[in-house]
């Protein structure tokens, strides 16, 4: 499955875990949805779309482990979106904060292959660190993104058992030993295994102990997934405006509390428009996390 490469960088999971040990485990969306750019005094337009972003930037680049653009609201700027987009994250990579692109991408083949390149090749303007995809066209097709993740040390997490609750159905359907979600997350932690196992037999290759592969796992959902064979990172959608709660990430998270990482966006940015005060609920919402029994 994976192939071998004569050196490999360090892994997006262990920069990551790592990252998470200094800022707290949070996953800080930017969503430049219409109703925030009015509440926050700017026009639904590129210009507004332009000082959202850097707005953002500003206040999460060195508060949050992870930031998480939400891709679908550059695009529906066009062009002119996109390379709001490609500045937010150059912006971001250059204050060394991770980032994953919420692209959600998913196909087969080299269609596959040009959306990894697009979200994680190293001469896009569009690369983050992470990008999310969707396994809806079976897990294995997503090779091409986890090859490309293997190669340039970047990540990928695939959607497993989402919060919303339209994918419930779909997500828990059961074969005779089974749900979808877990099939999903059992296919990534064999992926992970399967890339390390690579690492481990090239001569001087780092060693990668946490996986680059992880999932999206609902922080509401009251049967999640099992990921305990999983080692990769958890993202963990549902908390602050849904209503989950730090103790519904921890029970989900229980066997490896630090690979989650709760992802939190409408909390945080209805603090806007002031940087200070965005920075603010960042570290409000972080304490609430971790200091309050998650660890």
């Amino acid at each position: 499955m994976p192939q071998s490469t004569n050196t490999q960088p360090v892994g997006f999971g262990e920069r990551l875990v790592a990252a998470g040990q200094v800022r707290g485990r949070l996953c800080v969306g930017i969503d430049p949805h219409p109703y925030l750019l009015q509440q926050w005094g700017l026009e639904d337009t590129v210009d507004g779309l332009r000082r959202f972003s850097e707005a953002c930037v500003e206040a999460f680049a060195d508060t949050a482990a992870l930031v998480k653009p939400q891709v679908a609201f550059y695009e529906r700027f066009g062009s002119q979106g996109f390379a709001v987009l490609e500045d937010t994250l150059q912006y971001l990579r250059e204050a060394g904060c991770l980032t994953v692109a919420d692209a959600k991408r998913g196909d087969i083949g080299s269609t596959m292959a040009g959306y990894a390149d697009a979200w994680l090749g190293e001469s896009s303007p569009l690369r983050a660190d992470a990008v999310t995809v969707s396994p809806y066209l079976g897990v294995a097709a997503l090779q091409p993104v986890f090859d490309l993740a293997a190669k340039t040390g970047r990540g990928v997490f695939v959607l497993a058992a989402t919060s919303n609750p339209e994918a419930v159905q779909l997500q828990n359907f059961r074969d005779d030993s089974h749900t979808v979600a877990q099939h999903v997350v059992d296919t990534c932690a064999a992926f992970n295994g399967e890339y390390a196992e690579s690492s481990a037999q090239d001569e001087g290759a780092s060693q990668h102990p946490v996986g680059d592969i992880g999932v999206v796992v609902g922080a509401t959902l009251d049967t999640p997934p099992d990921l305990s064979q999983l080692n990769g990172p958890v993202l963990l959608p549902g908390v602050g405006a849904q209503g989950a709660t730090a103790a519904d990430v921890a029970k989900i998270t229980q066997t490896a509390p630090q690979l989650g990482f709760p992802n939190v966006s409408r909390a945080i940015l209805n603090a806007g428009p002031q940087v200070a005060d965005l920075q603010k609920a960042v570290q409000e919402t972080s304490r609430e996390y971790f200091d309050g029994g998650l660890v």
